[in-house]
């Protein structure tokens, strides 16, 4: 008989020893790649920016050196905030993206679909049993409408209803009446 419940070949305690282990091992790595960050930061700053060589400079030359920096700012920081605009732009995108992704999908995940190759009335056979023959023919036994005979039919006169109410009110309405209801079982 096979076992409904499945045991587990590694104890509990031999699990969180296991998990601390790991975790401990995912700090360590991570720690490990702050350092490396930090070391490719100043390697690159080192690169990129000399250090000015301010002695013995004059103070026009200062002015000058000053200036040069500062526009080199200006042309970094202009940079800098193209590069974070694309960026909004682009992570307000994915959102949008997602967004509509997720519309599409709905709650549910649909399994794939394959194609079947059995027709209609092998289903509808396959489904109800052989001894029931189904056609799959829905349009024979509708009933055919002609769009002529049913607008003769609706010929309605539209007629002011106050003119029916005056009319039936007073003594010859009630004639009328009187006449209406008599002439049918006259004949």
């Amino acid at each position: 008989m096979p076992e409904l419940e499945r045991k587990s070949k590694i104890s509990a305690s031999r699990k969180l020893l296991l998990k601390s282990l790991l975790l401990a091992k995912a700090k360590e790595a991570w720690e490990q790649e702050q350092v490396d960050r930090e070391g490719e930061k100043e390697r690159y700053l080192a690169e990129r920016v000399s250090t000015p060589r301010t002695s013995g400079l004059s103070r026009n030359d200062l002015q000058e050196l000053c200036r040069e920096l500062l526009d080199k700012m200006h042309m970094v920081d202009e940079e800098r905030y193209d590069i974070e605009a694309k960026v909004i732009h682009n992570t307000r995108e994915i959102r949008d993206l997602k967004m509509k992704v997720m519309d599409l999908r709905g709650k549910f995940k649909r399994p794939p679909l394959r194609r079947v190759r059995v027709s209609a009335d092998a289903m509808l056979r396959a489904l109800l049993g052989s001894k029931h023959k189904v056609s799959m023919d829905l349009r024979a036994n509708l009933k055919s409408v002609k769009k002529e005979d049913t607008e003769k039919e609706r010929p309605v006169e539209v007629s002011d209803w106050r003119k029916n109410v005056e009319a039936m009110s007073g003594m010859e309405g009630r004639k009328k009446m009187f006449d209406a209801a008599k002439a049918p079982s006259g004949q």
